[in-house]
């Protein structure tokens, strides 16, 4: 008899089958969930907290209405500087009742839209417009909260751009200006915003080590020791790229301008030098010793390699040297160069066996950052040591490194005239290949360095020569159009003989064809080029002299091909601007312009030559310029770009009234150099003044333009088309000779509702006995 087929599933028991005497006990309440009777429930369970959401998710409406509010402050960002303002009407109030509307629905609401990913980037927008007042009040809505915000993907970022925006309510505040404070017995005395700033560090402080780790916190952490150290050698345009990402960086591009919506800005002007409390150094002072305490040598060497904590460590370093307290034993800077800096306190002369780690971080390209802050803030003897240990002897192969070369150049910003020439002798030889790999940040440096303390001139030349094999007087007039290529002689020669096929046309690309990829022009002006011929005309006027003369041999036609370009435009600015070029030779550059200026301003980086070169001339220069450009008055007219060089010509005075035309150039150079001294003045001050307006002459002149304007709408609206150019008033200052040489288009027309108006009126007027007046 075949075996059954035995089916999976659960046995089933015999009826006879007799039941156990033990039975488990179940408790009812665990029967009834469906649970083992071990399984207790706990009394007073905590609710988990959502990561995303931690203080909850906004309300759709409310989220509806934001994303309103944000579209209309971008909207007026973006056309600002079309707001017209008429008579005694007010354009910011309406600004005002909106803003204010939106800060009364962001009431106790403003942890939930902080961590909203829509809402987020809408309170930054709005930060930007808050007054002292409405900042300080928003800052401390969020306060006990800022140990989970600045861990935020979204909310670290309000935290950056609110302590961004408050530097200079915190520097009005040291200086004693605050607004009115109000108090009440239910809502409590509200705190000034670098009281609030002090409280926020004592709450991130148990935890500062960690967050400066944090992916998220870390960029908070960075603009919070900014903040508190303002005088940190990295300039604000510099630090703001070690602030945020790259990609963080292209993500608020895309956002828009952010700026304050309210034309006036009363009360928010920013300051040229921020002052802080005593305070805030006192602070910074504890996170230092706060990380020094919580992590050892390793924890603090390893931060080095970490792309997120790397940053941080950085700026960590940079306070630390501000607050001298980089000379010390076991501190940041001396763990990072592994007790360089110990030895050296202990025995100056003593020598220092090379790290495997830093020559690690000499040549890591994250890491190599860290150690460009260490050659520049690290005290004179470690720096000796450092140069010894690490650079003397291995330059060469240095220099030619695609990440050391950078740390040899800002440690080359330091050097002494000892080491400088012992420079010279290493990379004697080695030049060319620098500039056949495009490496240039070396020589610069060094050019730099030599210009600094004024030694080594006859060496920079023969360095400048060799790295272009440069032999013969002929092949050395061209250096400038060598070095902006970055090509040596040899290969510069072979580009102009093979620039027809850089240079041809491509043919257009039909529809659903796909167009081939256009070569590059190897004659093109490179970036490091243009650097390093910026830093040549610094020079002395002795060593700087072979870089004019190339300048001078090169045709108007090449000039006007490097004006139209992004780097080689620079190179002729840095001529114009330098001090130590003669001003005869400036003036022999734009003399040399003469007759092709309407060529070099029909573009829009030769535009910017063009008026650089009208800013140095003085009035008999400009007189040439301007009568050799009165036969191409269409064709300045006609060019995007010419037509505004054509504005500061004012060809039409000129040539009806050649006095008043002087006397006006001469007036505004004077102005022009009266405010250069100024700002030159007030930038050498220590304590800077507000300084008082330029233009005391304003009201006058403009009550003399409603005096000029005619009272009969049909003259107004022929003199506006047709154009009113001849006015008996005397030519008695410049508001009012500007006024005389401007053109109509300049002029500000008048609404459509008007022309149409005058036009009925002139249609509906009864005939005046037969006779037509003429107008």
């Amino acid at each position: 008899m075949p075996r059954e087929n035995r089916k999976r599933g659960k046995k089933h028991k015999k009826l006879n089958e007799e039941e156990p005497e033990y039975k488990e006990y179940v408790e009812p309440e665990a029967e009834s969930r469906g649970e083992p009777s071990w399984i207790v429930p706990a009394t007073g369970q905590v609710e988990e907290i959502n990561p995303e959401a931690p203080f909850g998710y906004v309300d759709a409406d409310v989220k509806a209405y934001f994303r309103t509010v944000d579209i209309q402050i971008r909207d007026w960002q973006e056309n600002q500087d079309e707001t017209v303002q008429d008579g005694d009407v007010d354009p910011n109030e309406h600004k005002r009742m909106f803003f204010t509307a939106a800060l009364q629905e962001m009431q106790k609401k403003e942890k939930q839209l902080a961590t909203d990913p829509d809402c987020s980037v809408i309170l930054e927008r709005m930060s930007h417009s808050m007054d002292d007042f409405v900042r300080r009040v928003f800052v401390d809505s969020l306060a006990g909260s800022y140990d989970v915000l600045v861990r935020h993907r979204f909310a670290s970022h309000v935290c950056q751009t609110l302590f961004t925006v408050g530097r200079d309510t915190i520097s009005r505040e040291a200086k004693g200006i605050t607004p009115a404070n109000t108090t009440s017995e239910e809502e409590g005395e509200l705190r000034t915003l670098s009281q609030l700033v002090l409280d926020i560090c004592e709450e991130l402080l148990p935890t500062f080590s960690a967050l400066v780790m944090d992916p998220f916190a870390s960029h908070v952490v960075r603009t919070l020791l900014l903040l508190l150290s303002p005088n940190l050698s990295t300039s604000e345009e510099g630090s703001q790229s070690a602030l945020r990402s790259k990609k963080s960086s292209a993500w608020k591009a895309r956002q828009g301008q952010m700026k304050s919506v309210f034309t006036e800005d009363k009360g928010k002007g920013k300051d040229s030098v921020r002052r802080t409390p005593p305070e805030f150094q006192q602070m910074a002072r504890k996170f230092v010793e706060v990380v020094r305490e919580q992590l050892d040598e390793n924890e603090t060497r390893a931060m080095a390699a970490n792309k997120v904590a790397c940053p941080g460590l950085q700026m960590l370093l940079e306070v630390e040297a501000d607050l001298d307290m980089s000379n010390e034993p076991d501190s940041l800077m001396d763990r990072v160069m592994v007790g360089v800096i110990t030895t050296c306190l202990e025995n100056s002369s003593a020598d220092i066996d090379e790290s495997d780690y830093v020559g690690t971080l000499l040549r890591d390209a994250n890491s190599s950052h860290l150690l460009e802050i260490i050659a520049t803030r690290c005290p004179n003897n470690a720096f000796n040591a450092l140069w010894k240990t690490y650079f003397r002897g291995k330059m060469a192969r240095l220099a030619a490194h695609p990440v050391a070369n950078f740390v040899l150049a800002k440690a080359l910003e330091r050097v002494s005239e000892i080491q400088l020439s012992e420079i010279f002798e290493e990379l004697d030889g080695t030049w060319n290949k620098l500039i056949r790999t495009s490496r240039t940040g070396v020589l610069r440096a060094v050019v730099d360095r030599a210009s600094t303390l004024d030694s080594s001139g006859r060496q920079i030349i023969a360095a400048v020569y060799d790295a272009f094999n440069l032999e013969t007087a002929e092949e050395k007039a061209l250096v400038v159009p060598c070095a902006l290529t970055l090509l040596p002689m040899a290969e510069y020669r072979a580009a102009i003989t093979d620039r027809e096929k850089y240079t041809a046309i491509q043919p257009p690309s039909h529809h659903g064809s796909r167009q081939a990829p256009q070569i590059a022009d190897p004659l093109e002006p490179k970036t490091q080029g243009s650097i390093l011929l910026q830093s040549l005309l610094r020079l002395p006027e002795t060593l700087s002299s072979f870089i004019t003369d190339s300048i001078h041999a090169l045709t108007v036609e090449d000039r006007i091909r490097i004006s139209h370009n992004a780097s080689g435009s620079r190179v002729f600015d840095a001529l114009l601007d330098s001090p130590k070029v003669p001003a005869k030779i400036k003036r022999q550059f734009v003399m040399d312009f003469i007759g092709y200026y309407h060529l070099l301003v029909d573009d829009k980086l030769g535009s910017r030559v063009g008026d650089r070169c009208w800013a140095f001339s003085d009035t008999y220069l400009k007189e040439k310029i301007a009568r050799s450009l009165i036969h191409e008055e269409q064709t300045l007219a006609a060019s995007y770009y010419g037509k505004f060089f054509a504005r500061n010509l004012n060809l039409y005075l000129l040539q009806r009234k050649p006095e008043d035309w002087r006397n006006l150039q001469s007036e505004r150079k004077r102005t022009q150099d009266e405010e250069k001294r100024k700002a030159s003045a007030a930038a050498a001050a220590p304590s800077p003044v507000s300084a008082p307006q330029t233009e005391p002459a304003a009201p006058q002149s403009e009550s003399r333009k409603r005096k000029s304007r005619p009272e009969n709408e049909i003259d107004a609206l022929f003199n506006e088309k047709l154009g009113k150019r001849i006015k008996k008033a005397a030519l008695t200052d410049t508001k009012s000779v500007t006024a005389v040489a401007e053109t109509p288009s300049v002029k500000k027309k008048k609404p459509d509702k008007d022309l149409d108006q005058v036009l009925g009126a002139i249609r509906l007027a009864p005939a005046n006995d037969g006779k037509k007046k003429r107008h």
